[in-house]
């Protein structure tokens, strides 16, 4: 397995039961996350990591509701509730993640003024976050994709990654969704589409 990785997506306190964008069942994940770490030799991480007042959030839109939408600069961006803010408990790993294995931790979100999805890139699709090269440098050329959420995060990240090149598998029984407006079904069809491994 030494030119594959398994990246964990965003398996933090703020998207699980209790958290500021919980996704339902989210921590259920976690033993099947936790016994694929242990089975590969390169684990990477991501972690969503936001400044306060960060311009997803919907508190920062007057009038706007969470999970409403908005025309950004880099296009449509869906509104949040605050969370997964730099420092807090909510943007710390799970607890039960056993997380120390990872090589990586790639945080992602915390310009300001642009949300970030995908552990490539920020939603302006163009700006890397790095992990491409990253991957590429150490001769890791498969991915599998575990985490939150199935039908934002990881689905971006795993369009991202095949547009670049990685073979990619997305484990749908390691992942959860929030299923925004029929998203879940949408962003699978984008990813069958786009030549991820559904598994």
């Amino acid at each position: 397995m030494s030119q594959e990785a398994l990246v964990v997506v965003d398996v933090q306190n703020d998207f699980c039961p209790g958290g500021a964008l919980a996704v339902v069942d989210g921590h259920k994940i976690l033993p099947l996350v936790n016994e694929l770490i242990a089975t590969f030799d390169h684990v990477v991480l991501t972690q969503d990591w936001h400044p306060d007042q960060h311009s997803s959030f919907a508190s920062m839109h007057p009038g706007r509701e969470p999970f409403h939408s908005v025309q950004m600069s880099y296009g449509e961006q869906t509104l949040w509730p605050d969370h997964c803010i730099q420092g807090t408990g909510g943007a710390a790993f799970h607890p039960a993640l056993r997380w120390t294995k990872a090589e990586l931790v790639v945080r992602k979100g915390f310009r300001r003024d642009i949300d970030s999805y995908s552990a490539f890139f920020e939603n302006d699709r163009a700006t890397p976050t790095g992990l491409a090269g990253y991957l590429r440098e150490r001769g890791i050329g498969t991915l599998t994709l575990v985490g939150l959420a199935t039908d934002f995060c990881v689905a971006y990240s795993a369009l991202d990654a095949v547009r670049l090149g990685f073979d990619v598998t997305v484990r749908l029984d390691a992942c959860r969704a929030i299923d925004l407006g029929g998203s879940l079904e949408a962003m699978t069809e984008r990813m069958r589409e786009a030549g991820v491994t559904l598994a």
